[in-house]
């Protein structure tokens, strides 16, 4: 999948990404474009989690949401 075809879906997953992760805002969502390694570091920050937790839920989301 190349990285417009990633961003197109990832605008379509973003209700179910701020229901995964509430304490980020719709422009950090978006600014992320479905980028992993940004969106973790964001999650890593805001959650007080390890790095690893953080790519690991990532991975998860874009997993099922067939990103």
């Amino acid at each position: 999948m190349n990285r417009d075809e990633i961003k197109g879906k990832w605008k379509q997953q973003l209700g179910g990404a701020k229901i995964a992760w509430g304490k980020l805002t719709d422009d950090e969502l978006l600014e992320s474009e479905g980028h992993a390694q940004k969106l973790a570091g964001l999650i890593q920050e805001r959650y007080a989690v390890s790095r690893e937790e953080a790519e690991k839920q990532v991975r998860e989301f874009m997993d099922k949401a067939g990103l």
